[in-house]
């Protein structure tokens, strides 16, 4: 448990965050784990890291998102840590591949940082998911299958999202990627 509340401490603080909004969640977190051991698992309350990822499609042009079965609403896939993680990064992987079904190349530095109160995570009160989230890669015509987590899974144009709340982190995912292999302007046509 230690190795992965060590690893995301570090994630998080050679993480470049873009705006000052991300410099703050950052420096949050980062205390957060520095104040609490248990920080990085779902006991420490009310708040404890989780870990996503934005999944894009092989051309940039559509992100994979889960209608969640508790809040359905519609979210990119990630979870909760787990102790058989060994990394942050594994840890969002591990979510993205369970809750899909396919393999997903991961950019290991994340993508973007976001705070949520989160009313059904667990049987006592109300929880606050820090949430470290990545980008990741599908392979050409992969071909997702949904979880018991999912009422769906479906791929959404990145410029024609369901929630509101998606717009940034996508947004930064596909310049992310686009800056790595010339796909940057292609979820905007």
């Amino acid at each position: 448990m230690t190795d992965l509340r060590a690893d995301a401490r570090s994630v998080l603080r050679r993480a470049a965050p873009a705006t000052e909004h991300q410099r703050a969640l950052r420096d949050r977190f980062v205390t957060h784990l520095d104040d609490h051991p248990d920080g990085a698992w779902r006991t420490c309350r009310p708040d404890h890291l989780t870990a996503s990822t934005v999944v894009l499609s092989a051309d940039g042009t559509h992100v994979l998102l889960t209608l969640h079965a508790k809040a359905r609403r519609w979210f990119q896939l990630g979870g909760h840590l787990e102790p058989g993680d060994r990394t942050l990064a594994g840890a969002a992987r591990r979510e993205a591949v369970e809750e899909s079904g396919i393999d997903v190349e991961l950019d290991p530095v994340p993508v973007h940082l976001d705070e949520h109160a989160v009313p059904f995570c667990g049987p006592d009160a109300e929880a606050h998911h820090l949430d470290v989230r990545f980008v990741a890669v599908a392979a050409d015509g992969a071909r997702p299958a949904a979880s018991d987590e999912s009422l769906e899974l479906r791929w959404w144009p990145v410029a024609d999202l369901p929630n509101p709340d998606l717009a940034e982190p996508v947004a930064l995912a596909v310049a992310r990627v686009g800056a790595r292999q010339g796909l940057a302007d292609r979820g905007s046509r």
